[in-house]
């Protein structure tokens, strides 16, 4: 019997193509953890990993994230938090698909707390699903060990986005959008964004500052970014402010009161890492941040409700200036809580 094999190169279906580049991601990682370990790793395999995050389906994108597929590539070939080329990739691969996809992959903690967190800045309300179980990993679930983003946490951060939360940005602007070609645009809060609203004010004589480490809320604001300072005083937010504008003593500065809302996407920008240099760590990453630091300004020990949380926020006082030296990356605010009579100053520029 004479057989004719046709010589033409079968192309792999798209499905197929992509298949091959997830496995070519976890051998590209593995082999750069193996010479240089997790630093090398995240960096050779960055670019791949950003293209599958940002244009594969949900089932293989989220093979970046897979534990599993260390058992068959080998140590390393598994993203972390941490991964990512112009922006994590769990943010990336976040803002393409809604929770409801993304749930029954099987993702690592903690980007799987992470990317339930963007989902949730993007406007998915997730409660309603934990509720049900759907936030736990899938083999939680199937072992009954359901787990909630957050759960880690001593106040566990709100699977829905509170109203002072929503208030003054658009889902549109809360995360990052990726392009193709390594393309993100990140909108920037600076605080004070402009001096609208404010007015030429003379400070008072700052009260004494407190130990830093007797105030977990201060060690938190600290912690946001690199490039902020915090500091807490007994006493009021002006009085704060004035331990980082000195000159203001001697002459007015401009300065005012805005609402929490109007400062809390700035905090949560801060949060992420985001500065003149670099990338952002991911705006999930800033929400957390910041629920910390209101659970360490309503308790210290943390140990409080989110309802908790609300109550201090209706009752701040917040006070934002500008300082002389401002360029693009900057922040100045004060936040005074009139029941324990605290209150926190957190400032910084950063310079291109």
């Amino acid at each position: 019997m004479i057989t004719h094999e046709e010589q033409r190169r079968r192309e792999p279906s798209p499905q197929g193509r992509w298949t091959e580049l997830l496995g070519s991601y976890r051998r590209t990682r593995a082999a750069a953890f193996a010479r240089g370990g997790e630093p090398a790793a995240a960096a050779e395999s960055a670019a791949l990993g950003h293209e599958l995050a940002l244009a594969a389906p949900a089932p293989i994108a989220a093979g970046l994230f897979d534990p599993a597929a260390e058992s068959e590539a080998g140590p390393g070939a598994v993203a972390g938090e941490r991964d990512g080329w112009v922006g994590p990739l769990w943010e990336v691969l976040a803002g393409r698909h809604r929770w409801a996809e993304l749930a029954p992959l099987p993702i690592a903690e903690p980007v799987r707390t992470l990317i339930a967190h963007t989902r949730i800045l993007l406007g998915e309300e997730l409660a309603e699903l934990a509720e049900l179980g759907e936030l736990a990993e899938p083999a939680a679930r199937r072992a009954g060990r359901a787990r909630r983003p957050g759960a880690d946490s001593p106040c566990e951060v709100p699977l829905a986005l509170r109203p002072w939360e929503q208030a003054r940005w658009e889902p549109a602007d809360r995360v990052t959008s990726y392009r193709p070609g390594g393309a993100a645009a990140t909108p920037h809060f600076p605080l004070p964004d402009s001096r609208e609203g404010l007015a030429p004010l003379r400070l008072p004589k700052p009260a004494v500052a407190l130990p830093g480490a007797a105030q977990p809320a201060t060690v938190a604001l600290r912690g946001l970014c690199e490039w902020l300072e915090a500091r807490c005083v007994r006493g009021t937010a002006p009085q704060a402010a004035a331990l980082f504008a000195p000159a203001a003593r001697d002459a007015p500065v401009t300065a005012g009161y805005l609402p929490f809302a109007a400062a809390y996407p700035a905090l949560v920008r801060a949060g992420s890492g985001a500065g003149a240099y670099g990338r952002s760590g991911g705006a999930a990453r800033g929400r957390l941040a910041v629920w910390r630091v209101l659970a360490a300004m309503a308790d210290p020990s943390g140990q409080c409700t989110s309802a908790e949380v609300d109550a201090l926020v209706a009752r701040m006082r917040c006070f934002t200036w500008c300082g002389p030296a401002d360029e693009i990356w900057h922040l100045h605010l004060a936040l005074e809580d009139p029941a324990t009579g605290l209150a926190w100053a957190v400032s910084g520029c950063d310079y291109d």
